[in-house]
């Protein structure tokens, strides 16, 4: 029976990817004023958001529709497949690791920008904390509703775009 390593990986690229996540977003907090933290939390909400899409969108595709494409030798098609056939492991890593980072890391950034406001105005920080968090929960939320529909509407179209994205940085073999 082969042993099974995918909660080891997950585990491990969680934690490197929340590394690198949050020393970006401790930079940019050092150095940044308000209207930055507010630009910076808003993209890693549309990073989950968008990440949360293609997880969806992996696993509604229909397969064979990329295997016609791969046969013409369209751009993207096997990356495509590639993903398919590994929806369950790319959705997980779309989902609940960059989703789940991009959440805690927007709410971070939400936490110092509320502290931010509440330095700079009369508003105090607990009710600064509430809007900022409810503004950000509200936005993820939605946003993936949003996003899940579409997700599964224009699941091919999606599941493409993105196989010919990862054709760009994915040289594959060719046999000769």
């Amino acid at each position: 029976m082969k042993k099974d390593n995918w909660i080891i990986k997950a585990f491990l690229m969680t934690f490197f990817i929340a590394f690198l996540f949050n020393a970006g977003a401790n930079i940019v907090i050092e150095k940044c004023n308000y209207i930055a933290l507010i630009v910076f939390s808003i993209l890693f909400i549309l990073l989950g958001i968008i990440f949360d899409i293609i997880g969806t969108a992996v696993l509604t595709a229909k397969e064979s529709t990329f295997h016609a494409k791969s046969a013409k030798k369209i751009k993207g098609a096997k990356e495509s497949i590639y993903l398919i056939k590994n929806s369950n492991q790319i959705a997980s890593i779309c989902n609940d690791v960059i989703g789940d980072i991009c959440g805690i890391v927007s709410g971070s950034v939400g936490a110092m920008l509320s502290i931010f406001i509440s330095q700079v105005t009369s508003i105090d920080q607990i009710y600064s904390t509430l809007l900022i968090s409810s503004l950000i929960s509200s936005l993820t939320v939605g946003g993936k509703a949003i996003g899940k529909k579409y997700a599964v509407e224009k699941s091919d179209i999606i599941i493409e775009k993105v196989g010919k994205v990862l054709s760009i940085f994915i040289k594959n073999k060719k046999s000769h």
